[in-house]
């Protein structure tokens, strides 16, 4: 089975999902196509051979170019569970495994009627690990340039940083300065090749009844960073991320 993200928008429901199919034996694979980008799993490819030795300070911005329809956003179950549960699994992935701690902020400044629903528009949260590591990420649901998707890794030994995909790579130099297109407009553009990719790995692990690239658990560990910001940003208090949910 493959998941689209969120796996439930409450974390009680994903997590006996989770216990039902535990044993069984099932490929169940979640729809994070991040991973699957041939940038972000590059950077990724990187940092596990040790190019920049022990990554450190993490900065994931992901900006849609618009809000969608407030009929979505009343049903999505909110910015960290729709928007950011991509950027949590991504740092989730990235770092090697769950941070102990977030702290999350984010207010209404799009459009007044995303607040009125009970959500945010923008966002930051901040994710600690038990190490010391820390990652920051940013969310806005406008960006009127384009689809902004950048991931950026500070290590001990040097920084790698994966940049947006543009409309095109032409630049053009003169005494006024140098100007480069935009980033591609929306997510079916920016991640096709990512969502190809994501499918076959779906695909060779049913065939070969292998494990999944992205477990049902990696599913159930971002809606549980998912959900610890939102009560982070409603209480203005840090939260924590269950022992257990971080195999502590």
């Amino acid at each position: 089975m493959l998941c689209e993200k969120p796996v439930d928008l409450s974390l009680e429901r994903a997590q006996a999902c989770e216990a039902s199919v535990n044993g069984t034996g099932a490929t169940v694979m979640i729809g994070f196509n991040r991973r699957f980008d041939s940038n972000f799993s590059a950077l990724k490819a990187a940092l596990d051979a040790g190019e920049i030795g022990k990554a450190e300070l993490l900065t994931i911005t992901s900006f849609d170019p618009a809000p969608p329809p407030l009929s979505y956003i009343e049903v999505s179950g909110g910015l960290y569970r729709d928007m950011m549960i991509h950027d949590f699994d991504t740092a989730c992935w990235l770092m090697g495994g769950a941070p102990a701690r977030i702290f999350a902020s984010g207010a209404s400044l799009v459009d007044p009627r995303i607040g009125s629903a009970g959500d945010v528009d923008t966002a930051v949260a901040t994710l600690s690990w038990a190490d010391g590591r820390v990652a920051v990420i940013k969310n806005s649901r406008r960006a009127g340039y384009g689809y902004d998707q950048r991931v950026e890794l500070l290590g001990s030994g040097g920084l790698l940083a994966a940049q947006n995909l543009l409309e095109n790579t032409v630049e053009r130099i003169s005494d006024a300065g140098t100007f480069s297109a935009k980033p591609v407009y929306f997510f079916l553009e920016r991640y096709r090749r990512a969502y190809e990719a994501e499918w076959s790995a779906f695909v060779d692990a049913v065939r070969e009844g292998s494990r999944a690239a992205v477990t049902l658990a990696d599913g159930v560990l971002a809606l549980a960073c998912a959900e610890a910001a939102a009560r982070s940003a409603r209480s203005g208090k840090t939260e924590a991320i269950a022992p257990d949910l971080r195999g502590a």
